[in-house]
Protein backbone atom coordinates (compact mmCIF):
# COMPACT_ATOMS: atom_id res chain seq x y z
CA UNK A 1 0.00 0.00 0.00
CA UNK A 2 1.33 3.49 -1.17
CA UNK A 3 1.46 6.33 1.36
CA UNK A 4 0.60 8.96 -0.79
CA UNK A 5 -2.12 8.93 -3.80
CA UNK A 6 -0.10 11.88 -5.80
CA UNK A 7 3.19 13.07 -5.23
CA UNK A 8 3.37 16.76 -7.62
CA UNK A 9 6.21 18.62 -8.69
CA UNK A 10 6.19 22.28 -10.06
CA UNK A 11 6.68 25.84 -9.31
CA UNK A 12 5.70 27.68 -5.84
CA UNK A 13 4.10 30.75 -6.18
CA UNK A 14 1.86 32.64 -4.27
CA UNK A 15 -1.06 33.80 -5.95
CA UNK A 16 -2.20 37.74 -5.23
CA UNK A 17 -5.57 37.73 -6.97
CA UNK A 18 -7.36 40.44 -7.65
CA UNK A 19 -10.17 42.33 -10.34
CA UNK A 20 -9.17 44.34 -13.15
CA UNK A 21 -10.99 45.88 -16.25
CA UNK A 22 -10.38 45.79 -19.51
CA UNK A 23 -8.94 49.48 -19.56
CA UNK A 24 -6.28 48.50 -17.09
CA UNK A 25 -4.75 46.11 -19.27
CA UNK A 26 -4.50 48.78 -21.72
CA UNK A 27 -2.88 51.17 -19.76
CA UNK A 28 -0.61 49.06 -18.31
CA UNK A 29 0.31 47.27 -21.56
CA UNK A 30 -0.64 43.58 -20.26
CA UNK A 31 -1.66 41.06 -22.85
CA UNK A 32 -4.95 39.48 -21.76
CA UNK A 33 -5.99 36.03 -21.34
CA UNK A 34 -2.38 34.56 -20.83
CA UNK A 35 0.41 33.46 -18.64
CA UNK A 36 3.27 35.93 -19.12
CA UNK A 37 6.71 35.97 -17.74
CA UNK A 38 7.94 38.66 -16.10
CA UNK A 39 10.84 40.41 -14.27
CA UNK A 40 10.74 41.70 -10.80
CA UNK A 41 10.90 45.03 -11.93
CA UNK A 42 7.58 44.99 -14.32
CA UNK A 43 5.58 43.11 -11.39
CA UNK A 44 6.41 45.51 -9.04
CA UNK A 45 5.67 48.25 -11.07
CA UNK A 46 2.42 46.09 -11.40
CA UNK A 47 1.67 45.98 -7.45
CA UNK A 48 2.37 49.57 -7.41
CA UNK A 49 -0.88 50.18 -9.64
CA UNK A 50 -3.09 48.18 -7.93
CA UNK A 51 -5.36 48.56 -5.15
CA UNK A 52 -3.43 45.47 -3.02
CA UNK A 53 -5.87 45.97 0.20
CA UNK A 54 -8.71 44.14 -1.70
CA UNK A 55 -6.39 41.05 -3.11
CA UNK A 56 -6.55 37.74 -2.18
CA UNK A 57 -3.12 35.84 -1.45
CA UNK A 58 -2.54 32.39 -1.12
CA UNK A 59 -0.15 29.82 -1.97
CA UNK A 60 -0.60 28.58 -5.47
CA UNK A 61 1.02 27.57 -8.92
CA UNK A 62 -0.92 25.17 -11.28
CA UNK A 63 0.84 21.70 -9.70
CA UNK A 64 0.04 23.13 -6.18
CA UNK A 65 -3.49 23.90 -6.37
CA UNK A 66 -3.86 20.17 -7.84
CA UNK A 67 -2.22 18.38 -5.02
CA UNK A 68 -4.58 20.83 -2.52
CA UNK A 69 -7.99 19.52 -4.18
CA UNK A 70 -6.34 15.97 -4.31
CA UNK A 71 -5.95 16.81 0.21
CA UNK A 72 -9.19 18.64 0.06
CA UNK A 73 -11.37 15.75 -1.38
CA UNK A 74 -9.89 13.26 1.48
CA UNK A 75 -7.09 12.06 -0.41
CA UNK A 76 -2.70 11.87 0.81
CA UNK A 77 -0.57 14.06 -1.56
CA UNK A 78 2.31 15.09 -1.33
CA UNK A 79 4.40 18.70 -3.04
CA UNK A 80 8.01 19.11 -4.37
CA UNK A 81 8.88 22.44 -5.22
CA UNK A 82 11.09 25.68 -3.67
CA UNK A 83 10.07 28.53 -1.53
CA UNK A 84 13.00 31.21 -0.36
CA UNK A 85 13.78 32.34 3.11
CA UNK A 86 11.48 35.10 3.00
CA UNK A 87 7.85 36.28 3.97
CA UNK A 88 6.43 34.65 0.99
CA UNK A 89 8.05 32.12 1.61
CA UNK A 90 6.83 30.77 4.87
CA UNK A 91 3.84 31.80 4.24
CA UNK A 92 3.69 29.28 1.69
CA UNK A 93 4.98 27.03 4.28
CA UNK A 94 2.66 27.16 6.68
CA UNK A 95 0.08 27.48 3.90
CA UNK A 96 0.92 23.99 2.59
CA UNK A 97 0.53 22.33 6.14
CA UNK A 98 -2.76 24.10 6.97
CA UNK A 99 -4.05 22.25 3.39
CA UNK A 100 -2.86 19.49 4.78
CA UNK A 101 -0.15 18.41 1.87
CA UNK A 102 3.22 17.01 2.87
CA UNK A 103 6.08 18.63 1.33
CA UNK A 104 9.80 18.77 1.04
CA UNK A 105 10.21 22.47 2.53
CA UNK A 106 12.31 22.87 5.56
CA UNK A 107 10.89 26.17 7.17
CA UNK A 108 14.33 26.27 9.48
CA UNK A 109 16.77 25.47 6.19
CA UNK A 110 14.73 27.62 3.00
CA UNK A 111 17.37 28.63 0.81
CA UNK A 112 17.74 32.91 0.43
CA UNK A 113 16.27 34.50 -2.47
CA UNK A 114 12.82 35.64 -3.42
CA UNK A 115 9.74 33.51 -3.32
CA UNK A 116 7.96 33.78 -7.09
CA UNK A 117 4.60 35.62 -6.94
CA UNK A 118 2.08 35.08 -9.72
CA UNK A 119 -0.44 38.64 -10.51
CA UNK A 120 -4.00 36.93 -11.05
CA UNK A 121 -5.64 39.68 -12.85
CA UNK A 122 -9.48 38.75 -13.68
CA UNK A 123 -12.07 40.77 -15.83
CA UNK A 124 -15.77 41.22 -15.38
CA UNK A 125 -15.77 38.08 -18.12
CA UNK A 126 -14.38 35.52 -15.72
CA UNK A 127 -11.57 35.44 -17.65
CA UNK A 128 -7.92 35.20 -15.68
CA UNK A 129 -4.60 37.50 -17.01
CA UNK A 130 -1.47 36.18 -15.61
CA UNK A 131 1.95 37.65 -14.70
CA UNK A 132 4.12 35.44 -12.88
CA UNK A 133 7.77 36.44 -11.51
CA UNK A 134 9.33 32.88 -10.58
CA UNK A 135 12.18 34.21 -7.92
CA UNK A 136 13.64 30.84 -6.98
CA UNK A 137 11.64 28.46 -7.63
CA UNK A 138 13.21 29.19 -11.25
CA UNK A 139 16.29 27.08 -10.16
CA UNK A 140 13.89 23.94 -9.23
CA UNK A 141 15.96 20.76 -9.88
CA UNK A 142 16.80 17.76 -9.53
CA UNK A 143 18.07 18.02 -6.04
CA UNK A 144 14.07 19.60 -5.19
CA UNK A 145 13.40 16.17 -6.12
CA UNK A 146 12.01 13.48 -3.50
CA UNK A 147 12.66 10.63 -4.89
CA UNK A 148 10.70 8.51 -1.70
CA UNK A 149 7.61 10.02 -1.68
CA UNK A 150 7.48 9.52 -5.74
CA UNK A 151 8.26 5.77 -5.01
CA UNK A 152 5.96 5.88 -1.93
CA UNK A 153 2.86 7.36 -4.32
CA UNK A 154 0.07 6.18 -6.81
CA UNK A 155 0.81 9.00 -8.99
CA UNK A 156 3.32 11.46 -9.95
CA UNK A 157 1.61 14.59 -11.50
CA UNK A 158 3.90 16.73 -13.36
CA UNK A 159 3.63 20.85 -13.84
CA UNK A 160 3.74 21.95 -17.81
CA UNK A 161 5.01 25.24 -16.32
CA UNK A 162 8.67 23.48 -15.50
CA UNK A 163 9.50 23.07 -18.77
CA UNK A 164 11.02 25.97 -19.52
CA UNK A 165 13.76 25.61 -17.69
CA UNK A 166 16.54 23.33 -18.78
CA UNK A 167 17.13 22.84 -14.55
CA UNK A 168 13.39 22.24 -14.93
CA UNK A 169 13.19 20.33 -17.56
CA UNK A 170 16.07 17.62 -16.00
CA UNK A 171 13.69 17.73 -12.96
CA UNK A 172 10.70 16.35 -14.65
CA UNK A 173 12.45 13.50 -16.79
CA UNK A 174 14.29 12.69 -13.61
CA UNK A 175 10.96 12.49 -11.26
CA UNK A 176 9.33 10.21 -14.46
CA UNK A 177 12.19 8.20 -14.32
CA UNK A 178 12.05 7.48 -10.71
CA UNK A 179 8.34 7.02 -10.79
CA UNK A 180 8.39 4.74 -13.85
CA UNK A 181 11.38 2.59 -11.94
CA UNK A 182 8.65 1.99 -8.71
CA UNK A 183 5.39 1.65 -10.82
CA UNK A 184 4.54 4.93 -9.66
CA UNK A 185 1.72 5.85 -12.76
CA UNK A 186 2.80 9.54 -14.36
CA UNK A 187 0.63 12.26 -14.91
CA UNK A 188 1.67 15.51 -17.15
CA UNK A 189 -0.21 18.98 -17.25
CA UNK A 190 0.75 20.56 -20.15
CA UNK A 191 -0.58 24.02 -18.06
CA UNK A 192 -0.74 26.31 -20.85
CA UNK A 193 -1.19 26.84 -24.79
CA UNK A 194 1.71 28.86 -24.63
CA UNK A 195 3.65 26.46 -23.02
CA UNK A 196 2.51 23.85 -25.54
CA UNK A 197 3.67 26.51 -28.67
CA UNK A 198 7.31 27.71 -27.64
CA UNK A 199 8.12 24.73 -25.86
CA UNK A 200 6.62 21.54 -27.36
CA UNK A 201 9.75 20.04 -28.61
CA UNK A 202 10.79 19.85 -24.42
CA UNK A 203 7.24 18.34 -24.30
CA UNK A 204 8.22 15.74 -26.40
CA UNK A 205 11.34 14.91 -24.65
CA UNK A 206 9.88 15.01 -20.70
CA UNK A 207 7.08 12.54 -22.44
CA UNK A 208 9.00 10.14 -24.18
CA UNK A 209 7.35 7.25 -25.17
CA UNK A 210 4.25 7.99 -23.23
CA UNK A 211 2.94 9.47 -20.00
CA UNK A 212 0.25 7.09 -18.40
CA UNK A 213 -1.93 10.15 -18.00
CA UNK A 214 -2.03 13.78 -19.84
CA UNK A 215 -4.27 16.65 -19.42
CA UNK A 216 -4.83 19.23 -21.79
CA UNK A 217 -7.36 21.90 -23.30
CA UNK A 218 -8.67 22.16 -26.73
CA UNK A 219 -6.00 24.76 -27.99
CA UNK A 220 -3.30 22.58 -26.18
CA UNK A 221 -4.24 19.14 -27.31
CA UNK A 222 -4.27 20.74 -31.42
CA UNK A 223 -0.86 22.27 -30.67
CA UNK A 224 0.70 19.58 -29.44
CA UNK A 225 -0.31 17.59 -32.36
CA UNK A 226 -0.44 20.03 -35.29
CA UNK A 227 -3.91 19.00 -35.97
CA UNK A 228 -6.48 22.19 -36.57
CA UNK A 229 -9.36 19.91 -35.69
CA UNK A 230 -10.47 18.28 -32.05
CA UNK A 231 -11.49 14.67 -33.75
CA UNK A 232 -7.82 14.16 -35.45
CA UNK A 233 -6.20 15.91 -32.24
CA UNK A 234 -7.29 13.23 -30.12
CA UNK A 235 -6.55 10.35 -31.99
CA UNK A 236 -3.00 11.59 -32.50
CA UNK A 237 -2.69 12.40 -28.69
CA UNK A 238 -3.13 8.19 -28.24
CA UNK A 239 0.75 8.45 -29.42
CA UNK A 240 1.43 10.45 -26.61
CA UNK A 241 -0.24 9.05 -23.57
CA UNK A 242 -2.13 6.11 -22.70
CA UNK A 243 -5.03 7.78 -21.31
CA UNK A 244 -5.94 11.73 -21.50
CA UNK A 245 -8.33 13.95 -20.55
CA UNK A 246 -9.63 17.62 -23.15
CA UNK A 247 -11.08 20.01 -20.81
CA UNK A 248 -13.53 21.86 -22.74
CA UNK A 249 -14.77 24.95 -20.55
CA UNK A 250 -18.45 25.15 -20.56
CA UNK A 251 -18.66 22.35 -23.14
CA UNK A 252 -17.63 19.88 -20.43
CA UNK A 253 -14.81 17.59 -21.40
CA UNK A 254 -13.69 14.44 -23.31
CA UNK A 255 -11.78 11.22 -21.32
CA UNK A 256 -9.75 8.78 -22.76
CA UNK A 257 -10.05 5.72 -20.95
CA UNK A 258 -7.32 3.26 -23.04
CA UNK A 259 -10.56 1.91 -25.03
CA UNK A 260 -12.87 4.49 -25.65
CA UNK A 261 -13.98 7.98 -25.22
CA UNK A 262 -16.13 9.30 -22.52
CA UNK A 263 -17.67 12.60 -23.07
CA UNK A 264 -18.11 14.65 -19.43
CA UNK A 265 -20.95 17.17 -19.48
CA UNK A 266 -20.68 20.40 -17.91
CA UNK A 267 -22.61 21.74 -14.96
CA UNK A 268 -24.58 24.93 -15.38
CA UNK A 269 -23.23 27.41 -13.62
CA UNK A 270 -22.25 31.33 -13.28
CA UNK A 271 -19.03 31.99 -14.07
CA UNK A 272 -16.79 34.59 -12.75
CA UNK A 273 -13.40 33.88 -12.46
CA UNK A 274 -11.38 30.94 -14.36
CA UNK A 275 -8.68 30.72 -12.19
CA UNK A 276 -7.69 27.57 -11.14
CA UNK A 277 -10.68 25.61 -13.13
CA UNK A 278 -8.40 23.10 -15.11
CA UNK A 279 -5.94 22.79 -11.62
CA UNK A 280 -9.48 21.76 -10.17
CA UNK A 281 -10.86 19.37 -12.22
CA UNK A 282 -7.09 17.45 -12.44
CA UNK A 283 -7.15 17.71 -8.81
CA UNK A 284 -10.49 16.19 -8.35
CA UNK A 285 -10.05 13.71 -11.24
CA UNK A 286 -6.40 12.78 -9.81
CA UNK A 287 -8.41 11.96 -6.50
CA UNK A 288 -11.05 9.92 -7.68
CA UNK A 289 -9.32 7.66 -9.74
CA UNK A 290 -6.78 6.81 -7.00
CA UNK A 291 -10.08 6.25 -4.60
CA UNK A 292 -11.87 3.64 -6.30
CA UNK A 293 -13.69 6.20 -9.24
CA UNK A 294 -13.54 4.60 -12.72
CA UNK A 295 -12.79 7.37 -15.48
CA UNK A 296 -16.64 8.27 -16.03
CA UNK A 297 -16.99 8.96 -12.47
CA UNK A 298 -13.97 10.83 -11.52
CA UNK A 299 -15.01 13.05 -14.39
CA UNK A 300 -18.31 13.72 -13.18
CA UNK A 301 -16.51 14.93 -10.20
CA UNK A 302 -14.00 16.68 -11.71
CA UNK A 303 -16.56 18.67 -13.43
CA UNK A 304 -18.66 19.16 -11.14
CA UNK A 305 -15.38 20.40 -8.93
CA UNK A 306 -14.55 22.95 -11.48
CA UNK A 307 -17.93 24.56 -12.14
CA UNK A 308 -17.94 25.17 -8.09
CA UNK A 309 -14.27 26.77 -8.76
CA UNK A 310 -15.35 29.04 -11.30
CA UNK A 311 -18.47 30.27 -10.19
CA UNK A 312 -16.55 32.53 -7.12
CA UNK A 313 -13.65 34.17 -7.08
CA UNK A 314 -10.08 32.15 -6.26
CA UNK A 315 -8.81 29.05 -7.43
CA UNK A 316 -9.28 26.72 -4.42
CA UNK A 317 -12.56 25.46 -2.19
CA UNK A 318 -13.46 25.59 0.99
CA UNK A 319 -13.25 22.41 2.83
CA UNK A 320 -16.60 22.32 3.30
CA UNK A 321 -17.23 23.07 -0.38
CA UNK A 322 -15.14 20.33 -1.44
CA UNK A 323 -17.13 17.66 0.31
CA UNK A 324 -20.56 18.81 -0.39
CA UNK A 325 -19.04 18.06 -4.32
CA UNK A 326 -18.10 14.51 -3.32
CA UNK A 327 -21.19 14.19 -1.35
CA UNK A 328 -23.15 15.39 -4.48
CA UNK A 329 -21.11 12.36 -6.50
CA UNK A 330 -21.91 9.96 -3.91
CA UNK A 331 -25.78 10.93 -2.87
Amino acid sequence: MKKYDVTGIGNALVDIEFKVTDQFFKDNKVEKGLMTLVDEERQNALMEVINTSEAKKQCGGSAANTVIAVSQFGGNSYYCCKVANDELGHFFVQDMKDSGVGNNLDPERLEEGITGKCLVMVTEDSERTMNTFLGITQNFSVKDVNEAAIKDSKYLFIEGYLVTSPNGKEAMMHAKKTAESAGTKVALTFSDPAMVKYFKANFEDVIGPSVDLLFANEEEAMLFTGKDNLLEAREELKKAAKHFIITQGKNGAMIFDGDTFIDIEPYKTTAIDSNGAGDMFAGAFMYGITNGHNYASSGKLASMASSKIVSQFGPRLKWHEAKEVLARLNP
